[in-house]
Parts: C-alpha cells; sequence; structure tokens
C-alpha cells in the first residue's frame, strides 16, 4: 500500500492533536512532521518531502497568513506538494491568495469541519490527486448569497447557470455534473462558458477560470457575514 506522507503545521496544541489523530485512522497515511511555526514548516517539507502539507492559516512568527505564504512559497520550491489551508475565517481574500498561482493540490477547509466524518481525510486525498477542496460550508454560503445579493454581473446569471457554479465550487467534474442535472457534457459546457462570458472572465486558464468565477460569487455576499 502506497503511504500518503503529511506534514502538520498548527500552533494550537490541541487542534494539532486532534489532527493527527485524525489521521491516524487511516492505514494509508503517515504524519511525517509535526511543527508549530512557518520557519519549522518550511523545513520540515525541506527534510520530509511530504505529499501534502496541512497547515494553519495563522501561526508565528506573526499570526497573520502564514498558511497561505507557504502554500505561495511551496508553488515555486515543491511543486509537487499539495497544500491543505486550516481556517476559522471564510474569507474570501484568503481563498483568492491561496490559488493566485493556480488552484491545482491546494485545498481551504474551515476549522470547524475538520472533527466531521471524513472531511479532513477527504479533503487531504483531493489535494494530494492534483485536486483543488474548497469546504462545503463555503459552498453553502456561496449559494446562500445569491439569495441575498442581486447586483452586477452575477444578476445574469440564469438560476441554471447558478446551480451549475455551485456544483463547480463543490469540486465536481462537467461530466460529474452533466449526469447529476440529467443533460449532456456538452450542455454543462455551455452553461460554464456563458457564467465566463458574463462575469468578464476571459484569456486565462480554465482550471482558474473556474475558481475565480466560484470566489467572485461568494465575494458578492458571503464576505460581509464572516465577522471581519
Amino acid at each position: 500500500m502506497t503511504q500518503l506522507r503529511i506534514v502538520i503545521a498548527e500552533d494550537n496544541l490541541l487542534v494539532r492533536a486532534g489532527i493527527q489523530a485524525l489521521v491516524a485512522t487511516e492505514a494509508d497515511v503517515e504524519v511525517s512532521g509535526v511543527c508549530s511555526g512557518y520557519e519549522a514548516l518550511m523545513t520540515s517539507v525541506d527534510e520530509e518531502r511530504p505529499d501534502v502539507v496541512v497547515t494553519d492559516i495563522r501561526m508565528p512568527p506573526t499570526l497573520t497568513d502564514e498558511g497561505i505564504r507557504a502554500a505561495t512559497t511551496l508553488r515555486v520550491t515543491h511543486p509537487e506538494v499539495a497544500v491543505l489551508v486550516l481556517s476559522q475565517f471564510l474569507d474570501p481574500a484568503y481563498l483568492l491568495d491561496l490559488i493566485a498561482q493556480g488552484s491545482s493540490r491546494r485545498g481551504y477547509l474551515l476549522k470547524e469541519r475538520i472533527a466531521a466524518p471524513g472531511e479532513l481525510v477527504s479533503a487531504v486525498r483531493t489535494v494530494a490527486s492534483g485536486g483543488s477542496f474548497i469546504d462545503p460550508v463555503v459552498v453553502d454560503s456561496l449559494v446562500s448569497a445569491k439569495a441575498r445579493n442581486e447586483a452586477g454581473a452575477l444578476r445574469e446569471l440564469t438560476p441554471r447557470e447558478r446551480q451549475t457554479l455551485a456544483e463547480v465550487a463543490a469540486g465536481r467534474s462537467n461530466l460529474a455534473i452533466a449526469a447529476g442535472f440529467g443533460v449532456s457534457e456538452r450542455a454543462v459546457e455551455k452553461y460554464i462558458n456563458s457564467i465566463f462570458l458574463k462575469l468578464g472572465l476571459r484569456g486565462d486558464r480554465d482550471t482558474n477560470r473556474r475558481v475565480k468565477a466560484v470566489l467572485m460569487f461568494l465575494d458578492s455576499g458571503a464576505s460581509a457575514n464572516t465577522g471581519r
């Protein structure tokens, strides 16, 4: 059995222990390093060469955005290493920073969801396989935001296009969306291309446009309710 090696970076002892306990239940997951700050995390990645880094968004030394900075740096120094950022903040700005250099092998999971059965491990496996992961709670906020905000370009989206956008946010492929809607994959491609056009997303890679469309939707209303 191939081992999935992870490094955990979290300055809160109880949360760190909880993450270790959750992944320890998986026979094919090995914790190869545990640390509590940015510098120790970067050193651990150099030494251990893990498959995935699971990191808090705020750690010493500044307790601001160390997790995001680590993800950005590792995209250059260790592009093969996936990063799952854990946060108590449902904030589109953090998400945009996280995927600014691409959404592959990057994930954002709210800490309140860590204890949900299988949620953490599912997110780890998704980013390890090269995919991207956005917390389902963020997706729920995205769907709720459309009912609270009917302004700007998002108002031009049809109900089916909004449903498609929510499915994209959940990480589903065009084929999976088509199966769920009972339509052809070509029809889903048309929905998504229409979304890109209405939101003014042109000239970028398809993967980035998909994520940016999701985050534009989220930023339209959800961030006002995050307590920032």
